[in-house]
């Protein structure tokens, strides 16, 4: 069933307050993934609120879905994303990467309640999601792993040997996002090391391959729809991001991929985020 503009609405709220809130984290800890947490917050916000079969009071449901940030960069973007669904109190956000706090840049699985899996070292992602998603057809579990992948992940071979994997195993119960926001740590990535043509690439490792702006809640839960629908074999969905987005400075600027905020860049950033609702 699609969204209603309604439900659409109140998704656009919460995604505002995200990434607000990492706006805030990131200056709290004097610098972070700011760039790539917000081009992926709507997607993180349809999970959670939508789509995700997930229960902050039973973290451990053995029945729940798992969810895979394998860009564990965007540490900055998951961890409010979990307090604002109630996994943990928001305010030990204000020690966020510094001395002795359960939360690093890379948000560790035995640490922050809510994290299925520990990621970091970029490519390891899908490779956990096909490992997951063979451990619950063999268990009969009906559940779904949702893993989110960075475009210039993508550069890594461990992602393609997973994907043939996943496409061999038939593994329909795995849903992969790309944040396709085109830039990475050192430049566009189209530069770096091109991807294009990128949907041609999963259709020709077996995947089902959808595509949605990664801004918009309607094509990206009808795309969720979609692939749901598609039993046999994974798919993936090609997020069309933006880097920093909410934030006009930030956008499509490839020095935000890491960045710190004076108190006054925090206030621009956040009357740019606010800006959005007006428009």
């Amino acid at each position: 069933m699609a969204l209603s503009q309604k439900r659409i609405d109140e998704l656009c709220d919460i995604a505002r307050g995200i990434r607000e809130d990492i706006v805030d984290i990131t200056a709290w800890a004097g610098g972070a993934h700011i760039g790539g947490a917000l081009s992926v917050t709507d997607i993180l916000v349809l999970l959670y609120w939508e789509v995700a079969r997930v229960d902050p009071e039973n973290p451990q449901n053995p029945d729940r879905d798992r969810v895979i940030l394998s860009k564990g960069h965007a540490g900055v973007g998951y961890a409010p994303v979990l307090a604002r669904k109630g996994y943990f109190d928001f305010g030990l956000l204000k020690d966020f990467n510094k001395f002795m706090s359960p939360f690093g840049m890379h948000l560790d699985s035995l640490k922050v309640k809510g994290v299925d899996v520990s990621t970091g070292s970029l490519g390891h992602g899908l490779p956990m999601a096909v490992g997951l998603a063979l451990g619950a057809r063999l268990r009969k579990k009906t559940w779904t792993t949702w893993c989110i992948l960075g475009d210039g992940e993508l550069n890594e071979g461990s992602i393609w040997e997973a994907a043939m994997a996943a496409a061999h195993y038939k593994l329909s119960n795995i849903v992969t996002f790309v944040d396709r926001n085109r830039l990475m740590i050192d430049g566009p990535t189209e530069e770096v090391m091109a991807l294009e043509p990128l949907a041609d690439k999963w259709k020709a490792y077996g995947f089902n391959v959808l595509s949605a702006n990664g801004h918009d809640f309607a094509e990206l839960h009808a795309a969720v729809e979609a692939a749901r629908k598609h039993t046999t074999g994974p798919s993936v969905i090609l997020a069309d991001t933006v880097k920093g987005k909410g934030v006009g400075f930030m956008e499509n600027e490839v020095k935000w991929h890491y960045g710190g905020l004076s108190s006054d860049l925090v206030e621009k950033a956040k009357e740019s985020i606010r800006a959005e609702k007006a428009n």
